[in-house]
């Protein structure tokens, strides 16, 4: 019996009228291209020498009578694919118009899955600046695109906690409670959607110990009226939401955390991370730029026992920070993205161009100086 078509083959019903029209078409040349012409003289020659040999029983091996046509079932076995010709044609058309119709695009459709693929997690400190990447212009669907955070991890599945254990006397579960403490700190002040978008980021501010009363003090200043000498963005990531809006709810995250013995009979981390932010004008324009911050912060889950301190909160040591693509002198509370179609705001950079991506290198700049990035 005739094999049947394929149920995996797509009906002519369930095929795009653009996509017929294109076969059709194409279906229409071919017939033209392979409509009967005049044989040369030189093909009449052959055919004759051919039909005369297989009159006398000389017919060559191969010529009308392979090993599949002695048997007898070659016209019926090539009956499907004469049937199957239209849906099987129309196949090839859709795949080449859409490869990833076949399952798991075997051609890689968007030429980018290695590149896109995700980076292992950081453990430590690389030994390099990320290499270069394919010169994309970022897009409110591809925001990430030409920037080496579109390997990075998404928000908080960037911050991957390292194996907590006991470090001298401090046990592990007390270190494994600073590791989340903070976690929730850089959380709060570089990834919370309301702090983002310049709300007060209380989240951050409950993992500090208030019985640091002078540091509470200057950030709740910085919040409440910002100045050079009192600026949150040296800690918190904020965007006047009358600038500027996220794209998307994706904020790139990579970096890593180290802890050791602290110097309050506790446990001391330090947390490097770095987050990226595409961000669209709040007025309109889809025109997407991104802001590239770099934290480093050391904090300690001191001991109670010995210390003034309270259960559960963080000291906050030492923080820094680097930020790439904010208008510089600009001390207004908020970090300040520029555009490729705008003109500069604030300061002229007077500083060195460094690359925003390098992890590698230590923050050791001029906390005053403002320089330009090499890319964004």
């Amino acid at each position: 019996m005739p094999e049947k078509p394929s149920d995996d083959q797509p009906s002519a019903s369930e095929i795009p009228d653009d996509v017929w029209e294109q076969f059709t078409r194409a279906t229409e040349r071919d017939s033209h291209a392979s409509a009967p012409k005049e044989p040369s003289a030189r093909a009449r020659m052959v055919t004759e020498r051919l039909r005369q040999q297989e009159a006398r029983g000389e017919s060559p091996p191969g010529w009308r009578t392979g090993p599949d046509m002695m048997n007898g079932r070659a016209a019926r076995r090539r009956k499907p694919w004469a049937f199957l010709g239209v849906p099987v044609a129309v196949a090839v058309a859709l795949v080449a118009l859409k490869p990833s119709l076949l399952p798991g695009d075997p051609f890689g459709a968007d030429g980018s899955s290695a590149a896109a693929s995700p980076l292992p997690v950081e453990t430590a400190a690389p030994t390099a600046a990320p290499g270069a990447s394919d010169p994309e212009i970022p897009t409110l669907d591809e925001p990430f695109a030409g920037s080496p955070a579109l390997r990075w991890a998404d928000g908080e599945a960037g911050i991957v906690l390292p194996e907590a254990k006991a470090v001298g006397s401090v046990p592990e579960e007390r270190v494994e409670q600073a590791l989340k403490l903070t976690k929730k700190l850089l959380v709060g002040a570089n990834l919370d959607p309301k702090a983002v978008r310049g709300a007060r980021p209380d989240a951050a501010l409950s993992v500090l110990d208030p019985k640091q009363p002078e540091l509470l003090d200057e950030l709740d200043t910085a919040l409440r009226s910002p100045s050079r000498k009192h600026d949150p963005v040296t800690l918190f990531s904020r965007f006047d939401p009358d600038e500027v809006r996220p794209v998307g709810d994706v904020i790139k995250t990579r970096g890593h955390m180290t802890f050791e013995k602290g110097a309050h009979g506790g446990v001391a981390v330090r947390a490097d991370y770095t987050f990226v932010y595409p961000l669209v004008r709040a007025d309109g324009p889809t025109e997407v730029t991104r802001t590239i911050v770099r934290r480093v912060i050391d904090v300690e889950l001191a001991d109670p026992a010995r210390y003034r301190v309270t259960q559960g909160r963080l000291l906050l040591m030492e923080y820094d920070q680097e930020i790439g693509n904010s208008s510089c002198d600009v001390h207004d509370g908020y970090l300040h993205p520029e555009f490729s179609s705008s003109e500069p705001t604030g300061a002229a950079p007077s500083g060195p161009t460094t690359d925003p991506y390098d992890r590698s290198r230590d923050l050791d700049h001029d906390p005053d100086e403002c320089g330009t990035v090499s890319r964004t």
